[in-house]
């Protein structure tokens, strides 16, 4: 008989979000006519710009037709969307991005878990506490980790608490790690990075060897002028800093599929002789190995987006989303309820009122007021006693949510 990959067992009883679908359904079968909203899962919810959607519609006709026909196209990405992006997303922002460094992919949630196949598992590897659970589960099948505590924490991973003390931005390790996770705007929090912040972390990993696997899937929500849209705003970053961005929250691309990540050839890892080797050139041999490229169609759409239509359609989608976490926030604020986040982010991280564990907070507001959000315990150990709500959704239901929470439940 066949053998399995153990180290799958090891992760806990469900992924977040399936466990959260679980109790929704099971609560919705027994109370059929309950009107649920749902804010927990990071959905977009608005149509896609119209730039995008005529740009689609035109590939798509293209692909109709024999003379503009596409088969497989590059696995890195058609160089005239590389192109747009390295210009307009990092290069207008003094970033040393070239195109041929972009690699486009269906999605970052794959890229920072497939990024694991092309380092070894003897690294020391950090994450941030609360976590995207994607960083830690990827690792735990990859074979990085030990069991699961019984605090849910990995024997193996370095974590670093992120608390309402530290304004939810890790601490510098006192210890050297070889591997590191972040994310800015963060998810689940909402909070964000200055420049002075991102330079101590590239300063770290500089000095001891460290790649910082830096998620920016949110950086479309930065209003603020001072922040940083990218990790290589910040001298130095290209030599220690892959970069994760997505067209899903931004563009609303979730259903559609079209992110990339960027992979600077001046950055290196140690091969086991010693030797320096460009992480650069695994990347790409993964790439064309393992992935046949995001379709001609997508990738058009994903296009239009740097259009002058598309970037202003974008901003209205943005600049709603931003309204409802303007919303969510005021509306909690004024029940007595401590928020963060919500500014430059569209995820509003609540302190549960009453000494409330996340997942009876969960349990309360799914029963009491049918509206679903996500317990913060299942972003990590440091998560417990918090609960993060979603900005995506529409103005109707966020606003009713907001009054059955308000109005209904008794903080």
């Amino acid at each position: 008989m066949a053998t399995i990959n153990d180290n799958y067992l090891k992760l806990k009883a469900g992924y977040l979000f399936p466990e959260i679908a679980r109790r929704v359904n099971t609560f919705a079968e027994g109370n059929p006519e309950a009107q649920i909203i749902k804010l927990g899962i990071g959905d977009v919810t608005e149509p896609l710009p119209e730039a995008c959607c005529k740009a689609i519609v035109k590939a798509v006709e293209e692909m109709g037709d024999r003379a503009t026909f596409k088969g497989y196209g590059p696995e890195q990405g058609y160089p005239w969307l590389r192109e747009k992006i390295a210009i307009q997303d990092f290069q207008s922002r003094g970033c040393e991005i070239d195109a041929s460094e972009i690699f486009i992919s269906d999605g970052s949630k794959c890229d920072t878990g497939n990024i694991l196949d092309i380092f070894g598992h003897d690294n020391t590897i950090a994450v941030t506490d609360p976590v995207y659970p994607v960083y830690v589960d990827t690792n735990v099948m990859a074979g990085n980790t030990g069991d699961a505590k019984n605090n849910g924490e990995y024997e193996g991973l370095v974590y670093l608490p992120i608390t309402a003390e530290n304004n939810f931005t890790a601490e510098i390790p006192s210890e050297k790690v070889d591997l590191v996770y972040l994310c800015f705007p963060n998810n689940p929090t909402g909070a964000t990075a200055t420049k002075e912040y991102l330079k101590k972390w590239v300063d770290y990993a500089k000095a001891n060897g460290t790649i910082i696997f830096f998620d920016s899937a949110y950086e479309g929500y930065i209003t603020d002028p001072t922040l940083p849209h990218s990790i290589y705003e910040i001298e130095g970053a290209r030599d220690c800093a892959i970069e994760f961005r997505s067209f899903s929250k931004s563009a609303g691309f979730t259903g559609t599929r079209c992110a990339f990540t960027v992979v600077p050839k001046t950055l290196k890892g140690k091969a086991s002789d010693g030797s320096d080797v460009e992480i650069w050139k695994l990347w790409n041999r993964r790439q064309s190995t393992k992935f046949n490229g995001v379709s001609y169609i997508v990738q058009r759409g994903a296009e239009a987006a740097y259009s002058d239509e598309g970037k202003s359609q974008i901003k209205q989608l943005i600049n709603f989303y931003l309204e409802n976490a303007k919303i969510i926030c005021d509306k909690l604020t004024a029940a007595g309820l401590k928020v963060y986040g919500g500014v430059n982010a569209p995820y509003v991280w609540v302190k549960t009122p009453n000494n409330l564990s996340s997942w009876d907070f969960f349990d309360k507001l799914l029963h009491n007021t049918n509206v679903v959000g996500t317990p913060g315990s299942g972003f990590g150990a440091a998560g417990e006693g918090y609960f993060r709500i979603s900005a995506f959704n529409s103005r109707q239901n966020v606003e009713e949510a907001m009054r059955r929470i308000t109005e209904n439940f008794k903080l």
